[in-house]
């Protein structure tokens, strides 16, 4: 790496690998020209949920990072700081205060409704994990009971538990049924996610911040009867106290988010119903097979299809603020559905996604600001792909549960959705109880991202002097008709001859746009419209490897020049910052 770089250097794809993703016989039709695929996550990620960025930790490493010399002369130039702080050479780390403070400077400011914590559970987004056990891909591979603790960690507030009876009829297990995927055991589970709960209490309390949201447990039973008795056995022992039994008030005055802290909530399914009714709702295409499953994936489909046991009083009796179901009409996007009374509709994306298309979004927003909606995976997303949440968000599903094996492009906008958050993110008023179900419609916005440059870009090893960096941004929002709106720079290239601000051009690590380039979208404005941001490098005869990555809710965006941090694609930290300031007016 050039002597500029302080970075250590970090595996990403290689230009092979991404050849090979596009043979990829499980890809899907939305995949963005490979731009949505991540990166398998590792001990060192740690966004997902988000907690990657924004915390007090965070804004302390910031204003360590380095920013390159012409960067700085820059900055000076457009009156962000003054010629006497711009500092020394492109080695010095210790930057003047100046510098430090527009590091440290936040790179989103939400509104303030965000992290108000009195609405009831039904209004509030939730950070939430699908097949949380499993490491990996969802037919075969690992599976480990750290799992929970480590997307706990990254703020996940819902995480899944797939139980079956094990040969040890005490103690059931956790895997991925008639798969090839390793086991854990039900016991080691509920230690983790207790554990963890324990230690996130233990924390708050020492630096006297708020106490921790409570935990939701999305439960996938396919026990016999004994072993449903086993499940609510273990979950009452190992979680005690923090488990709620039973209401903590009364059902008509409904519980709020803030009443709950600190506690550990279980969505069980709701013992009226079979496991494998459908509901009439779900389009024809949804309920075939498509013919891109490999053999494994056709026979977990079709044995999940079995009937199981119906939910026992005991284990049915634990989802007292969320029981989930799969409805055989229509009469809970009518509003006439009265049983359970705190029902969770529990359905895959296809479904929801016909009824939008069906122009029933208004209805099912209607019934998302009083009762539970979680949103899980179509079936052949077997390589842990992400559904795209955004336009489950737009009609207030506040679970929409993803593959957190890899740090994809939905994984990158649920980071930006939850940053600086506990996990659970209030949802816009048009969303919430008394709402229109809508966001309000005609007000077109003009949204330009000015890039000015970036700083030691952590790029594959022995790839240091041939890249060619370019910032490709991707905009998303709620009924967005298409693939989501692309925007790119030209690729940075160096001139031997040319000075920047008086300074040798920096190399293809440290990239300055000069002058700045501007990215430009119009679009109707929406609350829950976000930003992708990736840095790639223009390479010739491949696709573009993509090596670092951010995301923004646009109704979250500072003013001003500030420091994006990036991160890698597997959700890790790098020393790389992107130099940027957005333009937002009404057009």
């Amino acid at each position: 790496m050039s002597a500029q770089s302080t970075e250590p250097k970090e595996t990403v794809p290689s230009v092979a690998t991404h050849r090979f993703a596009k043979l990829n016989p499980f890809r899907d039709d939305d995949d963005e020209g490979g731009d949505d695929l991540g990166e398998e996550i590792n001990e060192t990620s740690i966004a997902g949920g988000g907690r990657a960025i924004g915390g007090s930790a965070d804004i302390e490493a910031r204003k360590k990072l380095r920013v390159s010399h012409v960067l700085r002369s820059f900055l000076a130039q457009e009156g962000e700081i003054s010629k006497d702080a711009v500092g020394g050479d492109d080695s010095e780390t210790n930057h003047s205060e100046a510098v430090q403070a527009l590091l440290a400077k936040p790179q989103f400011v939400h509104p303030e409704y965000v992290n108000d914590r009195n609405y009831g559970l039904a209004e509030y987004f939730i950070s939430s994990s699908h097949n949380t056990y499993l490491v990996g891909k969802q037919l075969y591979g690992s599976a480990d009971s750290m799992s929970y603790k480590h997307h706990l960690s990254a703020g996940a507030r819902c995480v899944e538990i797939d139980a079956w009876d094990s040969d040890d009829k005490a103690e059931p297990k956790v895997t991925h049924g008639y798969t090839l995927t390793e086991h854990v055991s039900f016991r080691h589970v509920c230690e983790a996610i207790k554990n963890t709960l324990e230690e996130e209490i233990t924390a708050i309390s020492q630096r006297q911040a708020h106490p921790p949201l409570p935990i939701f447990i999305s439960l996938e039973n396919h026990c016999s009867p004994g072993g449903q008795e086993r499940l609510a056995a273990i979950m009452e022992e190992v979680f005690g106290d923090r488990l709620i039994t039973q209401h903590a008030k009364d059902q008509n005055d409904p519980i709020k988010l803030d009443e709950l802290t600190g506690k550990i909530l279980v969505m069980v399914e709701y013992y009226g119903l079979e496991k494998d009714d459908v509901p009439d709702d779900i389009p024809a295409n949804a309920k075939q097979a498509q013919d891109s499953d490999d053999k494994a994936s056709k026979e977990h489909r079709e044995k999940k299809d079995e009937k199981p046991a119906k939910i026992i009083p005991q284990l049915a009796a634990l989802g007292v603020y969320a029981q989930s179901m799969k409805p055989k009409d229509d009469a809970w996007l009518k509003g006439t559905l009265t049983e359970p009374q705190n029902h969770l509709v529990n359905v895959e994306e296809r479904a929801v996604l016909e009824l939008i298309e069906k122009k029933q979004g208004q209805s099912v927003s209607k019934h998302n600001a009083n009762h539970l909606m979680r949103i899980y995976p179509k079936g052949t997303r077997i390589n842990s792909k992400n559904l795209n949440p955004v336009p489950f968000w737009g009609v207030g599903a506040q679970v929409c549960a993803l593959n957190w094996q890899t740090f994809d492009a939905s994984m990158q906008i649920n980071e930006a959705l939850f940053a600086g958050t506990d996990g659970y993110v209030l949802k816009p008023p048009y969303l919430r109880k008394d709402g229109s179900g809508q966001a309000p419609k005609g007000q077109k916005v003009q949204l330009t991202l000015e890039i000015a440059g970036a700083t030691d870009l952590a790029v594959p090893e022995g790839r240091e002097k041939d890249i060619k960096p370019y910032v490709t941004c991707t905009l998303y929002y709620p009924n967005q008709k298409g693939k989501p709106e692309k925007e790119k720079t030209s690729h940075y290239r160096v001139h031997k001859h040319k000075q920047l601000f008086g300074h040798e051009q920096p190399p293809p690590t440290s990239p300055v746009w000069e002058p700045t380039e501007k990215l430009q979208w119009t679009y109707e404005d929406d609350d829950l419209a976000f930003l992708r941001i990736l840095i790639k490098s223009d390479d010739a005869f491949a696709r573009n490897p993509a090596f670092l990555t951010s995301a923004v809710r646009l109704s979250s965006i500072p003013k001003g020049w500030h420091f994006i941090r990036l991160l890698n694609l597997r959700g890790g930290e790098t020393k790389a910052t992107l130099l940027a300031r957005y333009h937002k007016k009404n057009v």
